[in-house]
């Protein structure tokens, strides 16, 4: 039965414009569907679009190596027409209204969207549910897709500040789901079969498994009739006993033994990846991870980019990351230079790394990098399809929706000595390291003491 609380209001229409009666500006609405189906929005009156998402609880990580690029090859295919639409049908709906509609692959979840005018969301609802529910995957489709992917996975290696992150995920995970890539290799892509990427489908595509997103000038009540309606009209919602999915764990360990990739690539530039095991995406010592990074490779007066391109000139693009999963993460840096100062490059990280890791940040540094981490964080949530993507991943991730000012809050209460304590526990591991690029032995030696 349908969980809900709130007023009921209907969108109304006067000389063509929207005029919306939405719920309160910013308010996270939630409504569980049979089926384990849920339904997340966020009202933002003041624009005249919205976005809609709806998302799977699945991702690369779940494939076995067989079935590497598994999730990816069906993001494709659920493109490729349903039982009500052909190909053309789907694409061709979006783009009558001016539309854009697309996916994306993670490690843990994938996601299918569509932004459109406030006044179009009902063909979006009911276009994107009918993808989910209701996808043929044609043979003939999956055949011809095949070589689609096969250009990705081609363009992707072609790109070596792109693959070299695939690269550094191998080095640093090995042979483990989250050290394969996200689009599979040519020879895993090329194994898959129709009736492999349908079992696939039928496993991973239960309504208890999809949480449902949209952010814009809407209705709650209205988009859970709208979701409700799309699903029923496919029989999707019959088990009513099912539960929503609880968010992932696991149980992956990291052998932090450090690990050199290098692949020879005829490039004017070499790309590189340094990095170590860092937090899972629970571990509250996060928010002290996200400021290290900031202040190290966060900014225009990060130390990194301070040290490596302002005051030696020896990258144009340099910065660091996190990345948290379910049961590990990891915290990496990354620069793009010319291939004889990759040596130099890798020494200049590990020494501005080693120092973070001794004795932390300065009081001017915590303060930058926390005001750079607060306001990248509200700014990337200034659109529609940034609070979308916010709804979604938090529900599948946490099960609990985090508001811009409790996230804000985390990021100011932290403190010198707890970035200066996972400072010192995560970097001082031993790094992997992954090179693109024209390295000959003798610099490839170089490196490997460099890092070591």
């Amino acid at each position: 039965m349908t969980r809900e609380t709130g007023p009921t209001a209907r969108p109304s229409h006067t000389e063509g414009r929207a005029v919306a009666h939405p719920d309160s500006p910013g308010t996270v609405r939630r409504t569980v569907l049979p089926g384990g189906l849920r339904v997340l929005t966020e009202a933002v009156p003041t624009v005249r679009s919205v976005t809609f998402g709806i998302w799977a609880r699945v991702g690369s990580r779940d494939e076995t190596p067989e079935l590497n690029g598994a999730t990816h090859y069906l993001e494709h295919l659920l493109f490729k027409g349903t039982e009500r639409r052909s190909t053309l049908d789907i694409s061709a709906a979006v783009d009558a209204v001016g539309g854009e509609m697309n996916a994306f692959t993670a490690k843990e979840f994938t996601c299918y969207y569509a932004r459109v005018l406030d006044s179009d969301l009902p063909l979006a609802i009911d276009v994107v549910s009918d993808m989910l529910t209701s996808s043929v995957i044609d043979a003939a489709e999956v055949e011809a897709e095949r070589g689609v992917i096969l250009e990705e996975i081609a363009l992707t290696e072609d790109d070596p500040s792109d693959c070299v992150h695939d690269y550094f995920a191998h080095a640093l995970f090995g042979d483990s789901p989250l050290g394969r890539p996200v689009l599979g290799t040519v020879e895993t892509v090329n194994g898959l079969t129709r009736d492999s990427v349908a079992r696939f489908y039928r496993e991973h595509y239960t309504p208890s498994q999809l949480v449902v997103t949209a952010a814009g000038n809407l209705d709650h009540d209205e988009v859970v009739r709208l979701v409700r309606e799309a699903f029923d009209t496919a029989g999707a919602l019959r088990d009513t006993a099912a539960r929503p999915s609880v968010p992932r764990d696991g149980s992956l360990r990291l052998d932090t033994a450090g690990a050199l990739s290098v692949t020879e690539r005829p490039t004017e530039q070499a790309h590189l990846v340094l990095g170590m095991p860092g937090l899972s995406r629970h571990d509250e010592r996060r928010w002290a991870l996200g400021v290290l990074s900031a202040a190290l490779g966060g900014g225009m007066s990060s130390r990194l980019f301070q040290e490596i391109r302002e005051r030696r000139g020896l990258a144009y693009s340099t910065y660091a990351y996190t990345s948290g999963y379910a049961d590990c993460g990891f915290f990496g840096v990354y620069a793009g230079c010319r291939p004889g100062q990759v040596t130099e490059v890798v020494r200049i990280c590990r020494d501005q790394l080693g120092q973070v890791a001794d004795k932390g940040l300065g009081e001017d540094e915590l303060r930058r990098a926390v005001g750079q981490l607060s306001g990248s964080t509200v700014l990337g949530l200034e659109d529609t399809g940034a609070l979308m993507h916010r709804l979604g991943k938090s529900e599948l991730c946490w099960g609990r929706q985090l508001s811009t000012d409790e996230m804000l809050t985390r990021i100011a209460s932290v403190t010198a000595q707890e970035v200066r304590t996972v400072a010192a526990e995560i970097l001082s591991q031993p790094p992997s390291l992954a090179v693109v690029g024209p390295l000959n032995d003798r610099q490839v030696a170089q490196v490997q003491e460099a890092v070591s």
